[in-house]
Protein backbone atom coordinates (compact mmCIF):
# COMPACT_ATOMS: atom_id res chain seq x y z
CA UNK A 1 0.00 0.00 0.00
CA UNK A 2 2.80 2.44 0.85
CA UNK A 3 4.46 1.68 -2.50
CA UNK A 4 1.25 2.42 -4.38
CA UNK A 5 0.80 5.69 -2.45
CA UNK A 6 4.32 6.78 -3.34
CA UNK A 7 3.77 6.04 -7.02
CA UNK A 8 0.66 8.16 -7.30
CA UNK A 9 2.39 11.41 -6.47
CA UNK A 10 0.57 14.71 -6.34
CA UNK A 11 -2.40 15.74 -8.38
CA UNK A 12 -1.74 19.43 -8.93
CA UNK A 13 -2.02 21.92 -11.74
CA UNK A 14 1.09 23.44 -13.27
CA UNK A 15 0.45 26.62 -11.28
CA UNK A 16 -0.04 24.73 -8.00
CA UNK A 17 3.14 22.79 -8.66
CA UNK A 18 5.03 26.01 -9.42
CA UNK A 19 3.73 27.59 -6.19
CA UNK A 20 4.84 24.56 -4.17
CA UNK A 21 8.22 24.34 -5.88
CA UNK A 22 8.77 28.08 -5.43
CA UNK A 23 8.13 27.81 -1.69
CA UNK A 24 10.51 24.85 -1.41
CA UNK A 25 13.18 26.61 -3.46
CA UNK A 26 13.03 29.78 -1.39
CA UNK A 27 13.43 27.77 1.82
CA UNK A 28 16.51 26.09 0.35
CA UNK A 29 17.94 29.38 -0.89
CA UNK A 30 17.53 30.97 2.56
CA UNK A 31 19.93 28.43 4.03
CA UNK A 32 22.54 28.90 1.30
CA UNK A 33 22.14 32.70 1.25
CA UNK A 34 22.82 33.00 4.95
CA UNK A 35 25.98 30.93 4.70
CA UNK A 36 27.38 32.68 1.65
CA UNK A 37 26.58 36.15 3.01
CA UNK A 38 28.32 35.46 6.32
CA UNK A 39 31.35 33.98 4.54
CA UNK A 40 31.45 36.88 2.09
CA UNK A 41 31.19 39.41 4.93
CA UNK A 42 34.15 37.88 6.73
CA UNK A 43 36.15 37.74 3.50
CA UNK A 44 35.63 41.46 2.95
CA UNK A 45 37.27 42.26 6.29
CA UNK A 46 40.48 40.31 5.63
CA UNK A 47 42.08 42.97 3.43
CA UNK A 48 41.77 45.47 6.29
CA UNK A 49 43.68 43.32 8.77
CA UNK A 50 47.31 44.24 9.51
CA UNK A 51 48.56 40.76 8.60
CA UNK A 52 47.15 41.01 5.06
CA UNK A 53 50.10 43.20 3.99
CA UNK A 54 52.54 40.45 5.00
CA UNK A 55 50.87 37.70 2.96
CA UNK A 56 52.85 36.31 0.05
CA UNK A 57 51.63 37.30 -3.44
CA UNK A 58 50.21 33.81 -4.06
CA UNK A 59 48.03 34.03 -0.94
CA UNK A 60 46.79 37.47 -1.94
CA UNK A 61 45.84 36.09 -5.35
CA UNK A 62 43.96 33.24 -3.67
CA UNK A 63 42.23 35.81 -1.46
CA UNK A 64 41.16 37.96 -4.43
CA UNK A 65 39.85 34.90 -6.28
CA UNK A 66 37.98 33.87 -3.14
CA UNK A 67 36.34 37.29 -2.76
CA UNK A 68 35.29 37.36 -6.41
CA UNK A 69 33.87 33.83 -6.15
CA UNK A 70 32.02 34.84 -2.98
CA UNK A 71 30.57 37.89 -4.70
CA UNK A 72 29.42 35.76 -7.64
CA UNK A 73 27.92 33.13 -5.33
CA UNK A 74 26.08 35.83 -3.40
CA UNK A 75 24.71 37.26 -6.64
CA UNK A 76 23.49 33.89 -7.89
CA UNK A 77 21.89 32.95 -4.56
CA UNK A 78 20.16 36.31 -4.13
CA UNK A 79 19.10 36.25 -7.78
CA UNK A 80 15.96 34.13 -7.26
CA UNK A 81 14.56 36.73 -4.84
CA UNK A 82 15.06 39.53 -7.35
CA UNK A 83 13.66 37.36 -10.12
CA UNK A 84 10.52 36.69 -8.11
CA UNK A 85 10.02 40.38 -7.33
CA UNK A 86 10.42 41.42 -10.97
CA UNK A 87 8.18 38.74 -12.53
CA UNK A 88 5.60 38.47 -9.73
CA UNK A 89 2.10 38.95 -11.11
CA UNK A 90 3.08 38.35 -14.74
CA UNK A 91 1.92 34.69 -14.80
CA UNK A 92 5.36 33.25 -15.55
CA UNK A 93 5.90 31.39 -12.29
CA UNK A 94 6.61 27.93 -13.83
CA UNK A 95 9.36 29.43 -16.00
CA UNK A 96 10.59 31.61 -13.14
CA UNK A 97 10.88 28.55 -10.89
CA UNK A 98 13.02 26.76 -13.50
CA UNK A 99 15.25 29.81 -13.92
CA UNK A 100 15.53 30.36 -10.15
CA UNK A 101 16.39 26.70 -9.72
CA UNK A 102 19.21 27.02 -12.23
CA UNK A 103 20.47 30.19 -10.54
CA UNK A 104 20.46 28.36 -7.22
CA UNK A 105 22.40 25.43 -8.68
CA UNK A 106 25.00 27.82 -10.12
CA UNK A 107 25.12 29.64 -6.77
CA UNK A 108 25.78 26.39 -4.94
CA UNK A 109 28.58 25.51 -7.35
CA UNK A 110 30.09 28.99 -6.82
CA UNK A 111 29.67 28.57 -3.06
CA UNK A 112 31.58 25.29 -3.30
CA UNK A 113 34.37 27.06 -5.18
CA UNK A 114 34.36 29.92 -2.64
CA UNK A 115 34.56 27.57 0.31
CA UNK A 116 37.32 25.57 -1.37
CA UNK A 117 39.35 28.68 -2.07
CA UNK A 118 38.77 30.09 1.43
CA UNK A 119 39.76 26.79 3.02
CA UNK A 120 42.91 26.66 0.90
CA UNK A 121 43.87 30.20 1.92
CA UNK A 122 43.16 29.68 5.62
CA UNK A 123 45.05 26.40 5.82
CA UNK A 124 48.02 27.79 3.86
CA UNK A 125 48.28 30.75 6.23
CA UNK A 126 47.64 28.70 9.37
CA UNK A 127 49.89 25.71 8.72
CA UNK A 128 52.31 26.29 5.83
CA UNK A 129 52.14 22.50 5.44
CA UNK A 130 52.60 20.53 2.24
CA UNK A 131 49.57 18.45 3.19
CA UNK A 132 47.17 21.39 2.71
CA UNK A 133 46.16 20.57 -0.91
CA UNK A 134 45.36 17.00 0.13
CA UNK A 135 43.30 18.14 3.09
CA UNK A 136 41.41 20.63 0.92
CA UNK A 137 40.83 17.92 -1.71
CA UNK A 138 39.42 15.61 0.97
CA UNK A 139 37.03 18.30 2.21
CA UNK A 140 35.94 19.11 -1.36
CA UNK A 141 35.34 15.41 -1.97
CA UNK A 142 33.15 15.37 1.15
CA UNK A 143 31.20 18.42 -0.10
CA UNK A 144 30.73 16.74 -3.47
CA UNK A 145 29.39 13.59 -1.84
CA UNK A 146 27.01 15.53 0.44
CA UNK A 147 25.86 18.16 -2.06
CA UNK A 148 25.77 16.21 -5.32
CA UNK A 149 26.61 12.52 -4.94
CA UNK A 150 24.00 11.60 -2.36
CA UNK A 151 21.19 13.64 -3.97
CA UNK A 152 21.95 12.21 -7.42
CA UNK A 153 22.09 8.70 -5.99
CA UNK A 154 18.74 9.20 -4.23
CA UNK A 155 17.19 10.65 -7.38
CA UNK A 156 18.39 7.77 -9.49
CA UNK A 157 17.48 5.10 -6.97
CA UNK A 158 14.08 6.42 -5.93
CA UNK A 159 12.71 8.20 -9.01
CA UNK A 160 9.50 6.69 -10.32
CA UNK A 161 9.87 6.22 -14.06
CA UNK A 162 6.92 6.98 -16.37
CA UNK A 163 6.40 3.27 -17.16
CA UNK A 164 6.32 2.47 -13.40
CA UNK A 165 3.41 4.84 -12.65
CA UNK A 166 0.22 3.54 -11.20
CA UNK A 167 -2.48 2.93 -13.84
CA UNK A 168 -4.67 5.92 -14.59
CA UNK A 169 -2.12 8.64 -13.84
CA UNK A 170 -1.90 11.37 -16.44
CA UNK A 171 1.29 11.66 -18.54
CA UNK A 172 2.22 14.91 -16.72
CA UNK A 173 2.23 13.09 -13.36
CA UNK A 174 5.25 12.14 -11.31
CA UNK A 175 8.31 11.01 -13.19
CA UNK A 176 11.96 11.90 -13.56
CA UNK A 177 12.52 15.45 -12.40
CA UNK A 178 8.90 15.86 -11.28
CA UNK A 179 7.47 16.23 -7.81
Amino acid sequence: MAEAGRRRGRHETEEERADRMWGELIQEVRVAQTGVQILFGFLLTVAFQPRYATLPHSDRVIYIVTVVLGACATGALVGPVSLHRIVSGFRVKPRAVRLASRLTFVGLALLLATMTSALLLILRVATHGGFVPYLVAAVVAWYLVCWYGLPLWARRRHTVRPDDRAPGLPPGGPGPGRG
